[in-house]
């Protein structure tokens, strides 16, 4: 069978929802996750080669953009590096830019405490930070949903100038998050391993990405804390920092594909151009401010 006729397949396949979310979900998600992290950390450039070919019969992955040609590894190749260039930072002024290569999924304001994963799938700012005073400066805020493919850039970056004050990891389990679990698995963001990163912007405005884990995904690393973040990993849920970061500055990232939701209070809102299923590049301009800048408000003031 050939390349085309086996894509063909696999599309059929994966647009069966009941085989999807069985192939996917009900498994032992924990015991496979643990063991495609040992095997994608073989360092064998051919046992790496053949795990590539094997990916790409079942994902649109495209290592055109990759830093490197060649992988030591599978995992090596999840979590590549990008050519110099190849995600151009939108610098406007106001603009909380993607911090992720995704897909855009369920975004908007947030209704009190509440957002949602999928269309009559809600769930609490509370139950996904894990305290109401975590939650509280994005209460009748907004949300972005960015979902990353297992074929896309993992790594992970600033979306705008500030300091990161704080993570806190949730371990939890390792549902699938793409679509069709997200319509079947009620609060499944909230029972998932996560790490939420706190951050104040250079204005003094407080933002959030949330990093959600998934089946064969449970590892997150991030450069400014010396610890890989994963199931078995029992520290302190707390982690206190304070590390200065710039807009497009590469904060970390996850071992294969999952989920990124960045928090941020009233007064910004989604960018009019970006719409439910459209696709994201890290930096591009993802929220926009709706207040007006320290400048215009001084004059203001000013004139009163």
């Amino acid at each position: 069978m050939n390349r085309s006729k086996l894509q063909r397949l696999r599309d059929k396949l994966l647009l069966q929802e009941d085989l999807n979310f069985l192939l996917t979900n009900r498994i032992p998600r924990t015991l496979a996750t643990r063991a495609m992290g040992k095997l994608s950390k073989i360092e064998n450039r051919a046992v790496a080669a053949a795990l590539i070919w094997v990916w790409r019969l079942f994902t649109d992955l495209d290592l055109s953009e990759a830093k490197e040609k060649e992988f030591k590894s599978l995992h090596a190749c999840f979590t590549r590096e990008l050519r110099e260039g190849a995600r151009p930072i939108d610098v406007g002024a106001g603009l909380i830019v993607s911090p992720c290569d995704g897909i855009l999924g369920q975004c908007g304001a947030i209704e009190d405490n509440r957002v949602f994963q999928a269309k009559g799938f809600p769930y609490t700012l509370s139950d996904l930070f894990g305290s109401e005073a975590a939650a509280a400066p994005f209460v009748n805020g907004c949300y972005v949903t960015l979902r990353l493919t297992s074929s896309m850039y993992h790594r992970f970056h600033a979306p705008t100038d500030g300091c990161i004050k704080n993570v806190t990891y949730i371990s939890g389990d390792t549902w699938n998050v793409n679509p069709i679990a997200l319509k079947r698995i009620e609060r499944l963001f909230c029972r998932n391993e996560r790490a939420a990163i706190h951050l104040q912007t250079s204005t003094g405005q407080p933002l959030a990405l949330v990093a959600v884990a998934a089946v064969l995904v449970a590892s997150i690393r991030l450069h400014f804390l010396d610890v890989l973040l994963h199931l078995r990993w029992k520290g302190p849920h707390f982690l206190p920092c304070d590390n200065h970061v710039s807009r497009g500055e590469e904060l970390g990232w996850f071992e294969h594909g999952s989920t990124i939701i960045l928090f941020a209070p009233s007064g910004f809102t989604l960018c009019n151009d970006l719409t439910v299923g459209s696709p994201l590049r890290m930096g591009q301009a993802l929220l926009k401010t709706t207040l007006p800048s320290p400048e215009k408000q001084k004059r203001k003031e000013q004139t009163c």
